[in-house]
């Protein structure tokens, strides 16, 4: 019997990393980069994101050659952002943003994934800002998000991907579809990571089916439910909460993957899929043996 399910044929997967414990430029307790370059490749995986910038080399030529003779390609770099408040930080931004967009650039990324800041530290819950926006501030984050979009593709060819993420502005399917309806669909787009938007009580494949036209980026990733259920009773910070494990090994917790990657493949645009398990801090040996069964997992879904 031959399945029904469309091939998918138009997704290209990925990895970063996030799946190997990497949040920082610089921390003790990561491994190397070399070990993450070698160990990416040996699970199986063929595109890899930048992760935090300054962990990997800095300098396109080197990295060029780190990555080539591993068989690595980039598809991504990661950015964060504040853009609520207003052109005011928009210089301090830009300073972050040039540096990692003009490597990404070099290394043949198309895309630039764009986080938004933490209301309260992910480290300490220490509260920095209101969860909720002001209208004021709403208006500020799209049209400053707007902003970045243009002058990221004028300037190095690149495209944004907001990225909806716990325990920021941008999380619940009423803030996420509130930013995307005060949006230019033609420059900004968004990075579904399917992790943190059913942390955040959202549905994947009814965000892909009803806006589908702004999916432009996909990040893999599941929440164990009933983790989940204590860490929103207790109110934890999302930092302590990836140290209980609310982030777990797919196939074993939510949403199922294989429903999302239908639903993105029925868009009929090509599309990248990264893994991420956030697992930071964690043991140097834990992370391989993790992307090597959820790349057979991945093949098995038709990967």
């Amino acid at each position: 019997m031959t399945s029904s399910a469309p091939a998918l044929n138009r997704i290209r997967v990925g990895s970063a990393p996030d799946s190997w414990g990497v949040w920082f430029p610089e921390d003790s307790r990561q491994i190397p980069w070399q070990r993450f370059l070698d160990e990416v490749a040996h699970a199986g995986y063929e595109w890899i994101e930048l992760g935090p910038y300054g962990y990997l080399p800095t300098d396109p030529v080197r990295l060029a050659e780190e990555t080539a003779r591993r068989g690595l390609k980039v598809s991504a770099g990661t950015v964060f952002t504040g853009l609520h408040r207003g052109p005011a930080v928009w210089d301090d931004t830009w300073a972050h943003v040039s540096d990692i967009a003009a490597l990404t650039q070099a290394m043949g990324a198309s895309h630039l994934v764009v986080i938004p800041s933490f209301w309260r530290d992910d480290k300490t819950g220490t509260v920095l800002e209101d969860r909720t926006l002001t209208p004021a501030q709403w208006r500020d984050l799209t049209a400053q998000t707007e902003r970045l979009g243009h002058e990221v593709r004028e300037r190095y060819g690149l495209e944004i991907v907001v990225h909806p993420h716990a325990d920021t502005h941008i999380d619940t399917e009423a803030n996420v579809t509130r930013f995307l309806d005060a949006t230019d669909r033609d420059l900004v787009s968004l990075c579904l990571d399917t992790g943190h938007y059913a942390y955040c009580g959202g549905d994947s494949v009814k965000l892909i089916e009803t806006y589908g036209e702004r999916i432009g980026y996909l990040h893999l990733k599941q929440v164990d439910p009933e983790i989940l259920a204590q860490v929103v009773a207790e109110e934890m910070p999302f930092g302590p909460a990836v140290g209980r494990g609310v982030m777990c090994e797919p196939p074993a917790g939510v949403p199922a993957l294989e429903p999302v990657l239908t639903a993105a493949q029925s868009l009929g645009v090509d599309l990248f899929a990264i893994v991420e398990q956030d697992m930071y801090p964690c043991p140097e040996d834990k992370p391989l043996p993790i992307a090597e069964r959820t790349r057979s997992f991945l093949r098995s879904c038709g990967l």
